[in-house]
């Protein structure tokens, strides 16, 4: 390992390299900083063997990009990609942004908003279930945000023109783009072609018995999972040194598993507790539950098996919408499918908490609290309870089950929440008025 040989002056260099590399998998001259790609073409060398050693991630430096393709053990949809305004991409942003790549590969060194919006849309009318009508404003605005998820990562340059004018009316609008190749071909470089493919199984690594191979894995898991839960799936402690040393986090070690501890936010791409009133809310929920389950005394102690991992269920959404008259059966590649779900997590039990206690708790959490909430969310308790079990699902403290949810081991260390609320003053002409906000603090 690269990273045992670097001098200690330098390790917290390397390790924001490698901490980099693994939160960004495309690093350009200005995705997600400018001062990324300069720190990770100093340590390309031995950043690129340590990734395979041991991940078995293969990493591409260049001039202008440095680009990192991880091998995928599982399907995980708590990183999808978002617009500028952080909403989460659906089918139709997905379908124009592979459409725009593709139309990018094929354009030259400049190219307007229009002129790309006709490729995708002609090439759009040759898949069964996609369409781009620039007529339609809900077409135009989703086809903006798949141009703007490519603009932040530097695949186009906007150099004249504005693209809101465009969505806004395309009559009177226009926006012109400097296209960068190597982002484009960096972008998207699939494995395999779907064409060849009868299900998203087939993207997976496929295990195997050999001990390497094994190890490799649990260090993905770690790198990867908010929670790695054993016994099955803890890396031994040499691989869990090798993680520690490469990344320069925390290890947080118990019976049932464990987990990185990201306490700076340097490499989580959720960070919890957060701001926010979602975050303050499944904050609060945490704790609630983690003294729920914890009471000795509590009537209710039901406990169920739970799936923790989710990629069956995302496996069946995905194959779903393969178009199948898009396959190819001469081309078809059918590898061994994986066992994507751990034997060992079948059979554990958690405890169990009920929607109706769900209800009543974030009911009591919005009576206490809702003056500090976001506007959206006061009259809401019903999405805000919906998000708050969204955010701890991901983050792998709770998993839904019929009826509720069950509590996961990793929820007992925000047992114990304190919550004080500040009074601030409020920039009214009237000095009586105040407004409030919520702290949470954790054990």
């Amino acid at each position: 390992m690269r990273a045992r040989t670097i001098p200690s002056l330098a390790l917290d260099s390397y390790q924001r390299a490698a901490r980099v590399v693994l939160s960004h998998h495309l690093i350009t001259r200005t995705y997600p900083d400018r001062i990324a790609l300069p720190l990770v073409r100093r340590w390309a060398t031995e950043l690129r063997e340590d990734m395979l050693d041991l991940f078995g991630y293969r990493l591409e430096v260049t001039e202008t990009t440095a680009r990192l393709y991880p091998v995928l053990d599982r399907l995980d949809a708590s990183r999808p990609a978002r617009t500028t305004s952080d909403r989460v991409f659906d089918r139709r942003r997905y379908a124009f942004l592979a459409l725009t790549l593709a139309a990018l590969g094929r354009a030259g060194d400049q190219i307007t908003l229009s002129e790309l919006a006709v490729q995708v849309a002609s090439d759009a009318g040759r898949v069964i279930g996609v369409d781009l009508d620039t007529e339609r404003a809900t077409d135009r605005d989703a086809f903006v945000d798949a141009v703007g998820w490519l603009s932040v990562r530097g695949a186009i340059t906007l150099a004249d023109g504005d693209a809101g004018g465009w969505a806004h009316n395309p009559d009177a609008g226009e926006a012109l783009y400097d296209i960068d190749r190597s982002v484009v071909v960096a972008l998207f470089r699939p494995p395999r072609a779907l064409q060849h493919l009868r299900s998203t199984a087939h993207l997976l690594h496929s295990p195997t018995d050999d001990p390497a191979d094994r190890a490799r894995r649990a260090r993905r898991a770690l790198v990867e999972q908010p929670v790695v839960h054993g016994p099955d799936s803890v890396p031994d402690d040499r691989s869990v040194e090798d993680v520690r040393l490469l990344t320069g986090l925390s290890v947080e070690r118990r019976a049932e598993g464990i987990a990185l501890i990201d306490t700076s936010g340097r490499l989580s791409d959720i960070r919890f507790p957060s701001t926010g009133t979602v975050a303050q809310v499944a904050l609060l929920l945490a704790g609630e539950i983690a003294e729920r389950v914890l009471d000795p005394d509590a009537d209710d102690r039901t406990t169920l098996e739970a799936d923790i991992d989710p990629t069956d269920a995302l496996l069946a959404a995905l194959d779903s919408a393969i178009p199948d008259g898009g396959v190819v059966d001469d081309l078809v590649d059918d590898p061994v499918v994986p066992d994507t779900v751990e034997a060992s997590n079948e059979k554990i039990r958690h405890p169990f908490v009920a929607d109706s206690w769900l209800d009543e708790t974030v009911g009591a959490l919005v009576d206490a609290y809702g003056r500090t909430f976001a506007a959206q969310w006061q009259a809401d308790r019903a999405g805000v309870r919906a998000a708050a079990v969204a955010l701890l699902t991901n983050l792998t403290l709770v998993a839904p089950v019929r009826g509720g949810i069950v509590a996961l081991p990793a929820l007992a260390r925000y047992r114990g929440v304190v919550v004080t609320v500040r009074e601030q003053a409020s920039a009214s002409l009237f000095p009586t008025d105040h407004t409030s906000t919520l702290e949470e603090h954790t054990p």
